[in-house]
């Protein structure tokens, strides 16, 4: 009867992974679904359109490349994954903020041929699924960096950063001999 620790530890890791895909997969749903309604507005000619439509296009990328990067990417990778979805979950909570309370004036810069009654309403449910998208990047980022951090307390060494410290937590001999000699002790 025996409580391990190890196995309570691995099975948090895990279901925080989990929750982690999860997050990421509602996260893919939301912004390709917010693709569909801005392209159902037939935005093509306009440029605000066409920025509308790419930051979701990037929220995409961002959330497909997360998938990888907080468990087993190097750090270059993780710290532009980081940045990307930080950038863009900024962009998605000021355009889900306009879309709420300036949807005529927001449809109008955006040169739409559908009718105004129906463009209001399409651009609307674009604009509760900016607000989901807006939350679900910031779950998807805290649960990305207790990941990684779960990684790199291990003692895995992801990436290029490594972990220096040993089993028993003093820095390896073999580290200090590439140190500058200041550092030697």
């Amino acid at each position: 009867m025996g409580f391990s620790v190890e196995n309570s530890v691995t099975q948090s890791h895990t279901r925080t992974h989990k929750i982690f895909l999860i997050s990421n997969y509602l996260l893919l749903g939301a912004a390709s679904s917010c693709v569909f309604l801005t392209l159902s507005l037939r935005l093509f000619p306009s440029l605000c359109g066409f920025f509308l439509i790419l930051l979701h296009v990037i929220t995409i990328a961002a959330a497909v490349l997360g998938c990888s990067v907080a468990i087993s990417g190097s750090n270059k990778r993780y710290l532009a994954y980081m940045v990307s979805m930080v950038l863009t979950s900024i962009f998605e909570g000021s355009v889900s903020v306009l879309i709420m309370t300036r949807t005529s004036d927001f449809l109008g810069y955006l040169r739409s041929y559908v009718r105004e009654d129906d463009g209001v309403l399409i651009l609307k449910l674009a604009g509760g699924l900016c607000v989901a998208v807006f939350f679900l990047q910031w779950v998807v980022l805290g649960l990305a960096f207790v990941l990684r951090y779960y990684v790199l307390v291990e003692g895995h060494g992801v990436g290029n950063g490594g972990s220096l410290k040993q089993g028993n937590g003093k820095v390896a001999d073999e580290d200090l001999k590439n140190w500058p000699w200041p550092f030697q002790v």
